[in-house]
């Protein structure tokens, strides 16, 4: 299926591994050009390289740091300036530490409200102007499915993440006139990084393996185990294509059937 992305232009935040870098994966392969942000110059320049190396589609790599809104500023006017504008978005930042509500101070909330709400309103106040000038766009906004239902030991995630998916929402309204459509992605449990690393935080508070874990939680999801990053990354493509284009507002669970919640 022709997607209608071929010549298209997206930036992805956090891009060097996991559930970005399948995104820029997945466009790429589409014919986007992918500027890929993230904070690791080498893990992000090797990234890049890869897909350009593998699809053809030209990248761009630039180092960044989504709690800092002059590193989100300069990550768009290298990407205008290399590309010409922006047509995709993929709003998308790592998971704050696990713990409790009252086990953060306030420094700990302040450090998750700019690292996942700060930084995606950063992100479409810069891309947004682009979109509008180049005539429409696209932005798929990735949070978790603890915005349905909150994980324990996750709060800073499941309260920030909630305020995520209400700006998602918002946006969608605000942006629908000017032709650009926002869409929210949930992924459940992802075979990723950032999943291997709360399996094995679990497993260390119970004495269990991290293999024993992920076994558990695969037991309770109705399809029977983890997605995979490519799987994701279909979904988000899909949001980004001419097959969603009366698509807006819209929340999008990537998890196997895990949220018990029916909306």
């Amino acid at each position: 299926m022709d997607c209608g992305l071929k010549g298209k232009v997206a930036m992805v935040a956090g891009a060097s591994r996991g559930l970005g870098l399948a995104v820029a994966r997945g466009l790429a392969a589409e014919g986007v050009s992918v500027s890929m942000g993230s904070r690791n110059t080498d893990s992000i320049t090797a990234a890049a390289a890869a897909i350009t190396k593998d699809t053809g589609a030209p990248t761009l790599a630039h180092a960044l740091d989504v709690r800092s809104g002059e590193s989100i500023h300069a990550w768009f006017d290298t990407t205008a300036a290399k590309f010409g504008g922006v047509d995709l978005l993929f709003v998308n930042a790592g998971g704050p530490p696990a713990g409790t509500v009252l086990s953060f101070d306030d420094a700990a909330w302040q450090g998750a409200f700019d690292l996942l709400l700060l930084s995606a309103v950063r992100m479409v106040r810069l891309a947004v102007p682009s979109m509008k000038h180049r005539g429409g766009g696209a932005i798929v906004v990735s949070t978790s499915s603890v915005v349905k239902e909150p994980i324990p030991n996750l709060a800073l995630s499941n309260v920030v993440r909630s305020s995520v998916a209400a700006l998602s929402k918002t946006l969608a309204n605000e942006l629908a006139a000017d032709g650009i459509r926002v869409n929210h992605l949930l992924p459940g449990r992802i075979d990723t990084d950032r999943i291997r690393e709360l399996d094995t935080i679990r497993a260390t508070a119970t004495g269990a393996s991290a293999d024993e874990v992920k076994a558990i939680f695969a037991q309770a999801i109705p399809l029977g185990r983890y997605g995979t990053p490519a799987e994701y990354a279909s979904a988000a493509v899909f949001l980004f294509s001419d097959a969603a284009r009366y698509i807006t507002g819209a929340s999008l669970q990537v998890d196997g059937g895990a949220v018990k919640a029916a909306s």
